[in-house]
């Protein structure tokens, strides 16, 4: 009995001093919208996801871009959200 006590205890320091360290790291890369500073972070990100030959890039009043890719031979028409994210038809 006088074992499980301190036994107990350290357990719970333990799982505190754990949650600690999750709760301290810094967010994820994923987490973090691409640097999309102008039509040229536009390229660059569209580049980094293997887009080719993006052209004809204009921002909407939504904060949108809109443009000409050609991913894989096939040429689509690519909508970039602010945050990042890619829609190719």
């Amino acid at each position: 009995m006088k074992l499980l006590f301190p036994l107990l205890v350290a357990a719970g320091l333990w799982s505190v001093g754990a949650m600690a360290q999750t709760a301290s790291r810094p967010p994820s890369a994923a987490a973090n919208p691409p640097n999309m500073a102008g039509s040229a972070g536009v390229r660059t990100h569209l580049e980094a996801l293997h887009y080719k030959n993006v052209r004809d890039l204009r921002r909407g009043p939504d904060g949108q871009w809109v443009g000409k890719a050609t991913q894989g031979n096939v040429e689509k028409s690519v909508t970039i959200t602010p945050q990042g994210g890619v829609i190719a038809r």
